[in-house]
């Protein structure tokens, strides 16, 4: 049984789909979520969940305090389980709650080819069928959807390598949770990066 860990629609139980997904565990989300409150990261953010599944990762961010969720989900029947738990938050929200849930019927390249949106959050889980270099890619093409500090979360298997970061985004940590493994990045431009001085010495 999946359900909302925390917020406002803490505890709601979710739907999953029935097959072809992987659904985080409670345990993984709750250190995920207490990690970005940690940096304050969610109150008013823009989140993208791709490979959604349930959508439970973005409604989770949607109950803790995000303004604008997107679920990218391809196969129909999970995209149209996505559209009802969607449904489930929003009616659990307080009244006044500035709030905007969308599902994107779509595979994570299309979106991403088409997509005008700017996010503070994106969370990545991809089944197990996507390689190392599909997933590279799709990193590479969420890069200029990203503001400069956003937080990009990818879950994986513990028995599959790191992924390939692009330019634009620098792993920040890596943390294993029995089988699972959750690799967090952080989005800025390559020319921040502090220029060494003129001696070629580290500033003191």
């Amino acid at each position: 049984m999946t359900r909302i860990v925390a917020g406002f629609a803490g505890s709601l139980v979710l739907r999953v789909p029935r097959t072809g997904t992987r659904p985080t565990s409670d345990r993984v989300r709750e250190a995920l979520f207490s990690g970005l409150e940690a940096r304050d990261a969610l109150d008013g953010a823009r989140v993208l969940d791709l490979y959604a599944g349930s959508g439970a990762l973005g409604l989770e961010a949607a109950s803790r305090g995000a303004r604008e969720v997107v679920l990218v989900e391809r196969a129909v029947p999970a995209a149209a389980v996505c559209r009802s738990n969607a449904g489930i938050v929003e009616r659990a929200a307080p009244r006044g709650t500035e709030l905007r849930i969308r599902v994107a019927a779509q595979s994570v390249h299309a979106f991403l080819a088409g997509d005008r949106g700017s996010y503070d959050v994106a969370f990545l889980d991809p089944p197990y069928e996507v390689g190392d270099a599909e997933l590279a890619d799709e990193l590479a093409a969420l890069v200029p959807r990203l503001v400069d500090g956003a937080v990009v979360m990818v879950e994986r298997s513990a028995r599959s390598a790191e992924p390939t970061w692009p330019a634009g985004l620098e792993l920040d940590r890596r943390k294993a949770y029995g089988d699972t493994v959750v690799w967090w990045a952080v989005a800025g431009s390559p020319d921040d990066d502090p220029e060494p001085d003129d001696a070629g010495e580290p500033a003191s």
